[in-house]
């Protein structure tokens, strides 16, 4: 069974999961924005009413002018945008359709990059600008080269296939750390269906020794992941209550980061239970060290993006009429938050600056 089937089945759950823990607990803050023509700019609202502010460390983000745009729509699941600003571009996968899609914000329109593209989830940029992917059809780690060859970076640890590689992000060093759940094997709407070979890991991979190695391997789904500003800090999604085994779970997770790439002094960031009804993604984090979190799988309230400040506290939040599923920073100063939410693409300007390339 596939991610999407799990939803209508495991949604319920998380909402009865949420609501048992949220007894104890007060209601989750954030309101539904009123409904709006995203066709009519004449219906934008300032301040937009979809950025919410709970914390005062988050109100300075918001330029009061700053308005949320659905710029495109048409997909059956976007995810892994990652900004192009040599092609002026944001990439994103429509998992489904198996596409790449490229939106170019000189002239807004949104053509096809690749396809096919092996069901590839998770994008991101190595150090040298070259495009890293997660393909979850090929099971593999790919990278694109400059004359737009693709070749394979990892697919295997220890004789045995990968999963199906989710979310992936290049560290200064020049490594390449990934999650690697069963989503693309769980059924054949994202990927191919097959059964496991390997638990369902983090990796890193070094491209000095060639060699791939499990930093991390008690997950029960992996998912999104992101550095700390000065990289000393890991943090990786769990959204095992999407399909994964038991335990349950969905939260962040921590840890600190080694110069031999060792994660040490595991613990968890933020159990989203404790909000009532969310479920994060992936993440990015600002040029501050707060991480934004794409999620939703709740109460309308509940989709869009968290952000959490460094110390775990709930600062605000953007709420999108869709369930959001990844997201990155970029534009010229790279303040452009683009958003990848179900079956659209989103973008708003915000008061800081993502640190991913």
């Amino acid at each position: 069974m596939d991610r999407r089937m799990l939803l209508r089945g495991l949604a319920a759950s998380a909402v009865g999961l949420a609501a048992t823990a949220a007894q104890a607990q007060s209601d989750p803050p954030g309101t539904t924005p009123p409904p709006r023509n995203w066709d009519d700019p004449t219906t934008v609202i300032y301040p937009d009413p979809a950025f919410e502010v709970f914390d005062p460390r988050f109100a300075k983000y918001n330029a009061g002018t700053t308005s949320l745009e659905r710029i495109w729509t048409g997909a059956v699941w976007t995810e892994g945008p990652v900004w192009f600003g040599d092609m002026h571009s944001l990439l994103f996968s429509d998992i489904p359709n198996n596409r790449i899609l490229r939106y170019d914000t000189m002239t807004s329109q949104t053509t096809i990059f690749r396809y096919p593209s092996d069901y590839v989830n998770g994008n991101t940029r190595d150090r040298q600008g070259r495009l890293v992917s997660c393909e979850q059809g090929g099971r593999r780690i790919s990278r694109t080269e400059y004359d737009g060859s693709v070749i394979t970076i990892a697919d295997s640890y220890q004789g045995k296939k990968l999963n199906s590689p989710n979310g992936v992000i290049v560290k200064s060093d020049d490594t390449i750390w990934f999650t690697d759940p069963t989503y693309g094997i769980g059924g054949d709407h994202e990927g191919n269906r097959a059964e496991p070979e390997l638990p369902r890991n983090v990796y890193r991979f070094d491209p000095k020794t060639n060699k791939l190695s499990v930093v991390v391997g008690d997950f029960s789904m992996p998912n999104g992941l992101c550095f700390s500003p000065d990289e000393k800090k890991l943090y990786i999604s769990d959204t095992g209550i999407l399909g994964g085994p038991e335990p349950k779970h969905t939260l962040v997770r921590v840890f600190d980061v080694g110069e031999d790439g060792k994660l040490t002094n595991d613990r968890v960031f933020h159990d989203f239970r404790d909000d009532g009804t969310y479920i994060a993604d992936d993440m990015r984090v600002d040029e501050d060290g707060n991480l934004w979190c794409a999620g939703g799988w709740g109460p309308p309230n509940m989709n869009g993006v968290r952000v959490f400040a460094p110390d775990g506290t709930p600062i605000g939040a953007i709420v999108l009429p869709e369930v959001a599923g990844n997201l990155c920073f970029g534009g010229h100063h790279h303040n452009r938050l683009f958003i990848a939410a179900s079956k659209s693409i989103y973008a708003i300007d915000v008061g800081t600056r993502g640190t991913e390339l």
